[in-house]
């Protein structure tokens, strides 16, 4: 009797001790299946992480293509030359908000060891310019009324000193040098030219600037600080766009610690 009573009892042991393992192997089964979600998670997350510094990045530059192609009767590069630079796209506000694709602004950018070139495409609502200017078509307080414009830092560690380009729809112009103290005429030598296509809302302006005007010795492995804007209607709310965004609480587009950078490339990007 005392053997069989044993004997049971071993037995109920046994079956607890292979409940309480296989209790054990479950828990383990899925602290691993677990540890292997959260693996799987934290990588896609990193990948995530990669992939947004990688547009950033690109969202900061702006690409000048080496231009060794044809010029037309008036000095400037032929309209399909500029397929070979990568286009710089904007349309949001200076903060950054509000896109209003009615009023994008595309610019393209060539050089060469003499020459840098500008091309902007505006599309538009409705055109506001100033009907006077100098005889050679500079217009000082040209913001005022609907404007392109580009900042160029060509030496980055001078933060408050850049150059001021302006253009209008109607071919009026600015260009500033900005730094310590007034403001002073840039006198750069800039040369323009504008069309206005009124069925497809759309005005163009390129412009070829002399290296000579924006810097003492043009060196094509310098990377330069740039923005990009546009400016559109006659008065208050008017459009105030940003290629990177200035985020004040009231539009300015003079703050140049948010300039992306502006590189020079021998061939077009690929």
């Amino acid at each position: 009797m005392i053997r069989a009573l044993t004997k049971r009892r071993a037995q109920k042991v046994r079956r607890l001790l292979a409940i309480s393992l296989t209790f054990l192997a479950c828990a383990f089964v899925l602290v691993v299946i677990d540890s292997a979600r959260v693996s799987t998670a934290s990588a896609d997350a990193w990948e995530h992480d990669l992939s947004v510094s990688a547009n950033e990045m690109t969202n900061e530059t702006a690409t000048a293509v080496r231009f060794k192609g044809a010029i037309d009767a008036e000095g400037f590069p032929v309209d399909s030359a500029g397929a070979i630079a990568a286009p710089v796209r904007f349309s949001t506000d200076w903060q950054g908000l509000n896109a209003d694709p009615e009023r994008e602004t595309e610019v393209r950018l060539l050089w060469t060891p003499d020459t840098l070139y500008l091309r902007f495409d505006a599309r538009y609502r409705a055109l506001t310019v100033f009907p006077d200017s100098d005889s050679n078509g500079r217009r000082d307080y040209l913001w005022d009324r609907d404007v392109c414009e580009t900042f160029l830092q060509p030496d980055p560690s001078q933060l408050r000193r850049y150059k001021e380009i302006e253009v209008a729809p109607n071919g009026f112009w600015i260009d500033l040098d900005i730094g310590a103290g007034p403001r002073r005429d840039l006198q750069s030598g800039m040369r323009r030219r504008v069309d206005v296509d009124s069925t497809a809302k759309k005005w163009r302006a390129v412009l070829a600037l002399p290296m000579k005007g924006l810097t003492e010795a043009f060196d094509p492995a310098a990377v330069w600080r740039v923005n990009f804007f546009r400016v559109e209607g006659p008065s208050e709310p008017r459009f105030y766009s940003s290629w990177q965004a200035t985020r004040t609480s009231q539009p300015n587009f003079h703050v140049p610690e948010v300039f992306g950078q502006l590189i020079f490339a021998q061939e077009p990007l690929k």
